[in-house]
């Protein structure tokens, strides 16, 4: 599989929300778990100019989770290490090196934190299906794990499935901030363009957390 590359975006998703974090000080919860006290940075591309970023910054309380190191989807097939993804010299974010391991977008929520936590990963290779390959036929209800660096799990559950062409890929729903902790799965589907060397859509799987 090959991916998208139409003028800046060189990648399956084009970056136009995500949550960056940077910590500011430390406090602790009535129930005495540790939580960080966060600066928030919410950087919003206009839709037109991807990769001109404004941002808005503001203070809130983060839970401090590890980073997540494995990927597994029992329904489809996926248990992978997670790769550190950051963003190509376009902005545009990194995609996984290689077609069997997904990648975790790092500049944005870890899983468990609130916000979306993205993680990425290829549909097929030119030798034959990739890590995400069965990941579009996931039912609503089924559980996706995440494995920390501390030996914690955490447990997801899909909310739905998406297909979108990628010129209307939904930022705002995948990368927009939100109040609790959820999951975004996405890869490639729909049919391919052997013209541009990449399929024309994207596939969106969304999670929450199990209760």
């Amino acid at each position: 599989m090959r991916w998208a590359a139409a003028g800046r975006v060189a990648t399956m998703v084009t970056l136009a929300v995500a949550s960056v974090t940077a910590v500011a000080g430390s406090e602790a919860t009535p129930g005495g778990s540790p939580r960080l006290a966060a600066v928030s940075t919410v950087m919003t591309a206009e839709p037109s100019t991807v990769g001109t970023f404004r941002s808005v910054r503001s203070y809130a309380a983060v839970d401090d989770v590890a980073e997540p190191v494995r990927l597994r989807v029992p329904g489809a097939g996926v248990d992978s290490p997670l790769q550190r993804l950051g963003r190509a010299a376009d902005g545009s974010i990194e995609v996984p090196a290689e077609f069997g391991v997904a990648g975790w977008f790092a500049e944005g929520p870890r899983p468990g934190q609130p916000g979306p936590a993205v993680i990425l990963g290829h549909v097929d290779s030119r030798t034959g299906p990739a890590v995400f390959s069965r990941v579009s036929a996931l039912p609503r209800g089924a559980h996706v794990l995440v494995d920390r660096a501390d030996g914690s799990t955490v447990a997801f559950r899909v909310s739905g499935t998406q297909r979108v062409p990628k010129v209307e890929f939904p930022t705002d729903l995948v990368y927009g901030p939100t109040l609790e902790p959820s999951l975004r799965l996405v890869t490639c589907g729909g049919s391919f363009d052997r013209a541009a060397g990449s399929y024309r859509d994207n596939v969106i799987v969304y999670a929450d957390p199990v209760a």
